[in-house]
């Protein structure tokens, strides 16, 4: 693939990024080659781990609602520790930390709309 056609992909993909809400700080991203991923670290952790989730849902994979809040409290953890300058995260950890929201966030979702079917 040529170099332009490359550029015009990463462009838009920055874009697409961008109007998804994440903030694409460079230190907080992770990159191939020369090009800096179009999400941040932790928001790649979330798309990851909705993905993840949607996989285990369709697979049947029963994930408990009490971990689902854990999941998300580690990842507010996360975020609060660099928030109040105790610790630095790390783009590792906000992967995972993303992660584990991501599949949090559909696995609630799921267990929402499943609830309202019930009841229907």
């Amino acid at each position: 693939m040529k170099k332009s056609t490359q550029r015009k992909i990463w462009a838009w993909s920055m874009r697409l990024g961008n109007r998804c809400g994440c903030h694409q700080r460079e230190d907080r991203s992770f990159k191939i080659g020369e090009f800096q991923f179009p999400i941040c670290s932790r928001c790649t952790g979330i798309l990851l781990g909705q993905i993840l989730s949607i996989i285990l849902i369709l697979l049947k994979v029963n994930i408990p609602i009490y971990l689902d809040f854990i999941f998300l409290a580690i990842m507010f953890l996360d975020w609060y520790i660099q928030f109040k300058k105790i610790r630095e995260s790390t783009n590792l950890r906000r992967l995972v930390t993303g992660t584990l929201a991501g599949i949090a966030q559909i696995n609630i979702i799921y267990q929402i709309i499943m609830f309202i079917i019930k009841l229907i």
